[in-house]
């Protein structure tokens, strides 16, 4: 049986211990720094407003869990990064995400989020790395695309994949606010939730 289009996303829950999330059937992640734009993204992905959007990084300070249908989930995580939020709070992320990403029998991909226009930071390449040594499958997504000259995007995709070891079609090129490349990962983000 196949999932529902992403649009039947609704909340299910909040967590700060990765341990209380019960289990699901699969699941996909967003990661990325705290003005990366995951919850608008995911926003756009699923056509409707089910992830809260602010101008303040940082304000994804939970896990939460958006089920697409029965034991099939969308993550979107805290960010990296500056964020704002009182430090024993940030300082508790870093576990809260390595917790929760390595506890996931049923995570199928993790969407490695990038700033189209910043390109990868050393916290982007440090999070890829750790990724790779945990063994969890990943797929860059670079946000933001809009933000990015259209004379210059061929060559700035280029240079993003390059500096994540990638080649330039390796690199989902998305735009939340402008719909660009949106359709090619709602389908990836479908055929994960089927496996």
């Amino acid at each position: 049986m196949s999932a529902p289009p992403l649009a039947a996303a609704e909340f299910l829950l909040s967590a700060t211990d990765p341990a209380r999330i019960g289990p699901c059937a699969a699941e996909a992640a967003f990661v990325g720094r705290s003005n990366v734009g995951k919850s608008s993204l995911l926003n756009a992905v699923c056509r409707k407003d089910i992830a809260r959007v602010s101008n303040t990084p940082g304000r994804t300070r939970t896990i939460n869990v958006f089920q697409v249908s029965h034991g099939r989930w969308l993550v979107d995580l805290p960010g990296y990064g500056f964020a704002s939020g009182p430090q024993a709070e940030r300082d508790g992320w870093g576990p809260m995400i390595e917790g929760y990403l390595t506890g996931r029998p049923g995570l199928r991909m993790v969407c490695a989020l990038i700033d189209a226009k910043v390109g990868p930071t050393k916290l982007d390449l440090m999070m890829l790395k750790w990724l790779e040594a945990a063994d969890l499958p990943w797929r860059a997504v670079a946000t933001k695309a809009d933000q990015v000259k259209p004379s210059r995007a061929s060559a700035q995709r280029r240079d993003v994949a390059q500096a994540l070891g990638l080649q330039a079609e390796d690199l989902a090129w998305v735009s939340a606010k402008d719909g660009l490349g949106l359709s090619g990962l709602r389908a990836e983000l479908t055929v994960w939730l089927d496996s």
